[in-house]
């Protein structure tokens, strides 16, 4: 499975912490950026993220900023992304199994480096219900 990862200078360096678990787990990733701590734009990296999921360069992707709030939006405006801000485990869960997420978000000011990984590791190993789901999900795809 291909990841896309990016973020902004708030994510990088939590997203360099899930490059190297991913990588470790035998994941490929796509690293989008940003490459350092240098102030940028988030909305940069989370349309990147959106149009690699889209295009079929990423199976998934994980957008990381400050809180996750306005890389997940920008990540969100790409047509066929649907991209869950998750702050534990149970929410990565579900916008998986409810909502067939595929872009993950959340906030490196937010949560800690070993609660991320382990809702990197929810979201990227749970799947879509389908059923009742698909019929909400298909709704929003439009």
């Amino acid at each position: 499975m291909k990841v896309a990862l990016g973020c902004d200078h708030g994510g990088y360096e939590l997203k360099i912490t899930v490059k190297e678990h991913l990588e470790k787990q035998g994941y490929e990733v796509l690293d989008l950026g940003c490459a350092s701590k240098e102030s940028v734009d988030y909305p940069i990296y989370g349309k990147a993220v959106g149009e690699a999921v889209v295009g079929k360069k990423a199976d998934c992707g994980i957008v990381i900023c400050g809180t996750g709030i306005g890389i997940s939006i920008a990540a969100n405006k790409v047509k066929g992304v649907r991209a869950g801000l998750c702050m534990n485990t149970t929410m990565a869960k579900l916008t998986r199994e409810h909502n067939n997420a595929n872009v993950l978000a959340f906030g490196a000011r937010i949560i800690g480096d070993v609660l991320a990984l382990e809702i990197v590791d929810t979201f990227l190993n749970t799947e879509f219900q389908g059923g009742r789901h698909l019929r909400r999900v298909s709704m929003i795809e439009d």
